[in-house]
């Protein structure tokens, strides 16, 4: 069986809802899944004047805590991992960044080289950053030797209207109507878009194995 980490960060329950669709849809292709959350690097509210995210944040921490934290090890473990962030000011999250700042002894006996890597995104408005958030992270993969497996513009789905990110499937998200809450506007063509990134990630994994073994 193909081993798959989805590992991600989420401030708010856009990107776990995403992550939650891509480990179905690996497990649906018959890999072996671990679904794992980055946790926060600190207790300090993170927008304490900005009452709809700050309790939007608080009850997506409630709701998560179930979720096993990420460790190296499920990197080391992985054939292929499929990263989730939202985007801060079009880069990755700072707490993601923090646990890949934590591979350095991974990478460098190069337990990450060849394993196939894919990114999914979310940010508060269209053009808030989607295709840099998911290119800083490439930055990443290149200096692991990683396998860099984008979307593309491979699928039909990837065409709907909120998709068409050939870097990484990439959701939008902001205020709505009701007072207090942030929308949750993580679409059903965003979670078959993240799902179909995540099997062809699985794929692209299963012939590196494949190929690398008859090497």
């Amino acid at each position: 069986m193909t081993k798959v980490a989805i590992v991600y960060y989420s401030a708010t329950g856009n990107i776990h809802k995403m992550a939650v669709a891509a480990a179905e849809a690996a497990d649906k292709a018959g890999a072996e899944v671990r679904l794992r959350r980055v946790a926060e690097i600190t207790d300090e509210p993170l927008a304490p004047n900005y009452k709809e995210w700050s309790q939007a944040n608080t009850e997506h921490v409630s709701a998560s805590r179930d979720v096993e934290v990420a460790t190296i090890d499920d990197l080391d473990w992985a054939d292929a991992v499929v990263w989730g962030t939202p985007g801060r000011y079009g880069l990755l999250a700072g707490p993601l960044k923090h646990f890949i700042d934590q591979t350095f002894e991974l990478h460098a006996r190069r337990g990450l080289m060849n394993k196939a890597m894919s990114v999914f995104t979310s940010t508060g408005t269209p053009h808030g950053g989607q295709e840099s958030t998911v290119l800083s992270l490439s930055n990443v993969f290149y200096h692991w030797g990683a396998i860099i497996v984008p979307p593309g513009v491979t699928d039909d789905i990837l065409l709907t209207p909120s998709n068409g990110n050939p870097y990484g499937v990439s959701a939008t998200s902001g205020l709505q109507a009701i007072p207090g809450h942030l929308a949750q506007n993580v679409t059903d063509d965003n979670l078959a878009a993240v799902g179909y990134q995540t099997v062809r990630t699985l794929e692209v994994a299963e012939a590196l194995r494949t190929g690398l073994r008859k090497a």
